[in-house]
């Protein structure tokens, strides 16, 4: 897979590239007996995400920050699919409170948790920092996530054994993983002000989504418990993502539109890594156009992501105990 592939759409070993849309990655899978968690689930590719898993029968949980626009979400997927299951809860990424309020409202729901996407996440933000005191691209995109995937874990674990249905966690890290700070993670400096990117702070983030996906697939391997957990890059997509740079974006791909997906072609990559049967035992991998590939060579250090889940706990526990 290369730029040859990327512009021409032509598929990789798996059968799909990416010109492949989530609904044609998805065809003919029976997902009737799952349900999903989908973060961001209310625009731009969660959206698709959540529109494509519920059309193919699992029953979908919108996670969302604004549950207004979450509800018009599943207000157009019943529209699309009269039949679709479909809830919303309302999920604050950006807040340790929010996220453990999410999860105990879905424990009150008594669903089974089959897979989990973390999709939610935030681009080039200026800096500021989270209610828990933690630069916002690195509260949001990982240490959220972190959080949310181990308070759920018990649930997906217990919903594994009983079904005997594989559970399968879903990052959306990005090619933008490459693009960090020199050490990779700020350990000691995460809250620095005065060396801030808001370009290598997005990177920052998205290399620990794939370094939080490798360690979590190794721990859950050791343990036995079968549930995969991959990484995927969904590709250049014009979504709100990018509201922080939308101009620079909008310059950015008149220069280089052949690269750009449109939102269901860049739902694939998340759809094929939830539902696909190809990938049954697959773990601690990273997906590009529904393709497996290399990571950087930060992103497959397993030091730095036994690193960075140690460190990720103290912060959790930091922030539990101030609160």
């Amino acid at each position: 897979m290369g730029i040859f592939s990327l512009v021409t759409g032509r598929p990789g070993p798996s059968g799909f590239g990416s010109a492949t849309t989530a609904e044609q990655v998805t065809e003919g899978i029976d997902a009737s007996n799952v349900t999903a968690i989908v973060t961001g689930g209310a625009s731009g590719i969660g959206f698709e995400t959540a529109r494509v898993l519920a059309l193919r029968g699992a029953r979908v949980v919108i996670a969302a920050r604004n549950t207004d626009a979450a509800n018009e979400a599943k207000r157009l997927i019943l529209d699309d699919h009269g039949d679709a299951r479909v809830d919303v809860l309302k999920l604050d990424l950006c807040s340790m409170k929010s996220i453990r309020a999410f999860v105990s409202n879905f424990i009150a729901l008594d669903l089974p948790l089959n897979i989990l996407i973390n999709n939610a996440g935030i681009m080039f933000c200026p800096y500021q920092l989270s209610e828990d005191g933690i630069e916002v691209q690195f509260a949001t995109n990982h240490l959220g996530h972190f959080l949310l995937t181990n308070l759920l874990l018990d649930k997906m674990k217990a919903t594994a054994r009983v079904s005997g249905v594989e559970g399968r966690i879903v990052n959306l890290s990005s090619i933008a993983h490459m693009h960090t700070y020199k050490e990779g993670i700020r350990f000691d400096d995460i809250n620095d002000q005065l060396g801030y990117s808001d370009k290598k702070a997005y990177g920052q983030s998205k290399l620990a989504n794939i370094l939080h996906a490798n360690e979590l697939s190794h721990r859950l391997q050791q343990e036995g418990a079968n549930i995969t957990v991959n990484s995927v890059h969904p590709g250049l997509i014009m979504t709100n993502l990018m509201r922080h740079s939308f101009i620079l974006m909008k310059v950015l791909k008149m220069f280089t539109y052949l690269l750009w997906k449109n939102v269901p072609q860049g739902a694939a990559t998340t759809c094929y890594a939830a539902l696909h049967p190809s990938l049954q035992g697959v773990t601690g991998k990273y997906f590009l156009d529904c393709n497996e590939m290399k990571p950087s060579a930060l992103a497959q250090d397993e030091r730095l992501a036994k690193k960075l889940w140690d460190f990720s706990n103290e912060l959790v526990d930091s922030a539990s105990n101030i609160s």
